[in-house]
Formats: structure tokens, sequence, C-alpha cells
């Protein structure tokens, strides 16, 4: 068994998310230098969560048709392209230029995001890791991009300006393409490549509404994204803007990655027999309202200890939606049932940008911290309520040895499945989205 492809994809998601998460900054700090408008930078943020949304919810059975590597490569230079043009064309194309480029890089990064997800389970069972090690691994790489990414964009920033980060995440999206496109191949087992396409979204909507578990998930999630989609995009900041520098702001996502990749390691070491549910529901507790409080009423220092406890106890959270969501998913539904979840959960996030530009710009930003502190407390709690959550804790039936990888795609003739092949099979007793982040992640 080969870990190359399991690596290369690593590496691609890797390169990529720093990228992302120094246009995290650049981007909204762009959007408040050229227009000095909260309202402006949450409409900038909900132009390119929203196309992602529906990318990833209709995009699924095409990728499942195409083939998720092919999507994945043209999907990352496409969106390099157009990142690159923001900075290059704003001052011709005004700001309603500028919000109709950010949506075009929305919406290849749904499909080059689906496709990431849709290849990793298969990827990580060709390479003889432990699923469950695996989406841990996943992660902590994502979080270690995080603190690499954030704090350098935050110095580039201050260092340059926020358009040449900017097209540094551009360069981002050409090497990750180039990586996929050279270490990953192509899977040979996937769905019917002919199967219709509104038959084929329909039998990944069915799934999901036949597991509780994952729609309790899936809506949770979506109610977290969209505060954190409002913390992440414009409420931080806002708060580093009112200290007058961008480094502040990369300190206090930095402390936050540093704690996620410190408790990512312990729970990397232990994935296979951690307890679910206890460290899913602890950590939203302990992970999310008291960062909005700390931001609104602490000073500096108390709001780096919280930051960083946060994302020490939020570390197992990712893993385990990951974990799970790709043990319930059947292979051949991978990606349009990943784009499904994804869509729902992440549906918050474009939300979350514009209540928080709104409710800053009214309320203020202390009152808006607190309102939607408070807020996320009561749907922290969700776990306590009902015993379904404790199903996290159940371990999936071993499964079938999953097809070999090959270098070429198959071929074009393949008949399509039998009649009946796209029906919905019934999850397992014991029993993935991948994980759709929890916070405020968009890559």
């Amino acid at each position: 068994m080969s870990r190359r492809p399991l690596v290369a994809l690593l590496v691609a998601e890797v390169v990529s998310a720093v990228g992302t998460r120094m246009a995290a900054l650049a981007l909204p700090w762009f959007v408040l230098a050229t227009t000095g408008s909260a309202t402006k930078t949450g409409i900038v943020a909900f132009a390119e969560l929203l196309p992602y949304v529906l990318a990833s919810a209709l995009g699924g059975p095409w990728i499942d048709r195409l083939d998720a590597r092919r999507v994945s490569v043209v999907a990352d230079v496409l969106s390099a392209g157009f990142v690159v043009a923001v900075p290059l064309l704003h001052e011709r194309i005004g700001y309603a230029g500028v919000v109709a480029l950010v949506a075009v890089v929305g919406t290849f990064r749904g499909f080059g995001d689906t496709s990431k997800r849709a290849m990793f389970p298969r990827v990580v069972r060709t390479s003889g890791m432990d699923l469950t090690r695996g989406a841990s691994l996943q992660d902590g790489l994502a979080r270690l991009a995080t603190l690499l990414g954030a704090p350098a964009g935050g110095l580039l920033i201050a260092a340059f300006d926020a358009p040449t980060v900017l097209v540094v995440d551009a360069a981002t999206f050409v090497v990750s393409g180039l990586v996929v496109a050279l270490a990953v191949p192509v899977t040979r087992a996937a769905a019917a490549r002919r199967e219709p396409y509104l038959r084929a979204l329909r039998a990944g909507a069915a799934f999901l509404t036949r597991d509780h578990l994952v729609a309790g998930l899936i809506l949770m999630v979506f109610c977290t994204n969209l505060l954190d989609a409002a913390y992440t995009s414009v409420l931080a900041p806002l708060w580093a803007t009112e200290h007058g520098t961008s480094t502040l702001l990369g300190v206090l996502f930095a402390t936050f990655g540093i704690g996620a990749v410190l408790g990512n390691v312990v729970f990397t070491a232990v994935a296979p027999r951690a307890p679910r549910f206890a460290l899913y529901a602890l950590g939203f507790l302990v992970g999310g309202a008291p960062r909005f409080a700390a931001l609104a009423l602490a000073d500096v220092w108390v709001i780096v200890v919280v930051s960083f406890t946060a994302g020490l106890a939020m570390a197992a959270i990712n893993p385990i939606l990951g974990a799970v969501m790709y043990e319930r998913i059947p292979e051949g539904m991978m990606a349009r049932v990943q784009g499904l979840t994804t869509a729902v959960a992440w549906a918050g996030m474009p939300l979350g940008a514009l209540v928080g530009g709104w409710l800053a710009g009214s309320a203020g930003l202390r009152w808006t911290l607190l309102v939607l502190g408070a807020v996320y407390l009561l749907v922290t709690l969700a776990p306590l309520t009902h015993p379904m959550w404790r199903r996290l804790d159940e371990r999936p039936a071993p499964s079938d040895e999953p097809a070999p990888l090959d270098e070429r795609p198959a071929p074009p003739d393949r008949r399509p499945a039998a009649a009946g092949a796209s029906a919905v099979p019934r999850p397992r007793e014991r029993h993935r989205p991948a994980a759709p982040n929890v916070d405020g992640r968009r890559r």
C-alpha cells in the first residue's frame, strides 16, 4: 500500500489552505481599506460564501461523473486566475466588479474543495491508515495552515499591502492544482458516470434524510458556522482595526491555531479509542461562546489566552465530524453527499457575514459580540438534550476493501449502473461532511 497519493493530497490541501488563511485576512482588510464600510465588507464575504455553498450543493453529481481529481485541478487553476484579478482590476471595475470576481472565486473554490473531500476517504483507505486517524491528520494539518497562514497574512499586510497577499493566495491555488495533477491518481471505483443529474442529486439528498444523527450534526454546524463567519469575517477584523494594526488580528487567529494544533496532536494519537461524544460536546462549550465574550469585554492578553484555550478544546471536533461522515456516506455517492452536507452546514456562513456586518454597523461591535456569543452558547447545549448524540461513540462495521487506485481514468465507454443502482442504501447500524469546518475555515 502506497501513501504517496495521501501525502500529495494533504500537501495540496495545506498549501492551498495557507493561502486561504492569508486571504481570509487580506480580503476584508482590502475592502475595509478601500470602502471604510463594515456593511460592504460583510457583503463581499457573503458574495464569496454563497456561491461556494451553491457549488458544493449542486456540483456533486458532476464531480462523480467527471472524476474528482480532474475537477479539483481545473477548479484550482481557474480560482487562481480570478483571485489575482481582484487586486489587478479593482480600480477599473469598482466595488461591484470586486463583488462579482469574489463570487466567481467562491464558485470554483466550492467545486475544488468538494472534489478533494470526495477523494480523501478512498485515498486514506488505500494507504492503509485508520480512517479516524486520517481525518484527524487532515484537520491537524489544516490547523497548522491556520497557524502559519494567519500570522503570515497579518505580517505581509503590514509589510506590503492586502493586494500582495491576494496574489500570494492565487499562487497557492496553482501549486495545489499541480500537486494533485501530478501525484494523486484517478480512482477506478466510482458512482455510475452516466446517471442522470437530477436522479443522482435526489439520491444524495435522500441519504441525508435517512440518518438523524447526520441531520443533527449538520444543523448544529450550520448554526455555529453562521456565528463563526460573523466572528472571523467581520467582527475580529473590526476589533483589530479599532486597535490600529492587522498584526493583532494575525496574533488572535495564530493563538487559536497553536492550541488547535497541540490538541490535534494528542487526538491523533488516541483517535481510534477517543470518546467522541464527550470531546464533541465539551469542545463546543469551551471553544465557542467564550471567544465572543472575551473579545467584547477583556484585555488583549485575556483574549489571547481564551483564543488558545478555544483552539485546544475544539481540536477534536472537525476530526470527529470528518470520521463520522466518511464512515456513513456510501463510496459511490461520496461527492454528491459531501457537497450537500457541506452546503447545508456552511449555508449559514454567508448569512453570518451579513448579520455580523449589519449588527456591528447598527448596534456597535461590543453589543454584537455579546448577543452572538449568547446565541452560540444556546446552540452548543444541543448535544446535551437528546440521547441520539451519544451515537457519536459508535464505531463502524468493517468495510469492504476499496478498489485500487489507477493512474488512468476509467474508460469512457463504461456502461451505466444497472437499474436501481442509484437507490439510496440504508446506513449501517453502526456506522462524514468533510468535515464542515466549525471555526470559519473555508477550505
